[in-house]
């Protein structure tokens, strides 16, 4: 089966047609922004931007892929919600913890550079 055959097979036969149609808003959108740059003020150019990806999104959900992906971001704020986030205390002390030992760490390693420095400059001279 070729690319295309199976494509519209996944997703219907407009899936093709409506991810073109994304691509060409997006394309434009960025053409526009780009050609208009000098000539229309920013805020007019940012509010057309963006209401250009609005519309972009809208129709790229009405594909196979774009309906599986906006599933799995509802899947991932529900797991979000289940988190048990740290309280304050707890992460002030482990962020206490962190650079305690970042400090240690960066005096362990600036004694070994010296160190090796005072060796090396001992053997060469």
């Amino acid at each position: 089966m070729s690319s295309k055959t199976e494509l519209m097979n996944e997703g219907g036969s407009f899936d093709l047609i409506k991810w073109i149609v994304v691509t060409s808003l997006v394309a434009c959108g960025i053409w526009a922004n780009w050609y208009y740059s000098d000539e229309i003020n920013v805020l007019i150019r940012a509010l057309a931007l963006v209401s250009g990806a609005v519309f972009a999104v809208l129709i790229a959900l009405q594909t196979e892929k774009g309906k599986r992906l906006w599933e799995t971001a509802r899947e991932a704020r529900s797991e979000i919600r289940r988190v048990v986030w740290p309280t304050r205390q707890e992460t002030i002390q482990t962020t206490g913890i962190v650079i305690l030992l970042m400090i240690l760490f960066s005096l362990i390693l600036w004694g070994l550079d010296s160190f090796l420095s005072w060796l090396v400059k001992s053997i060469i001279g």
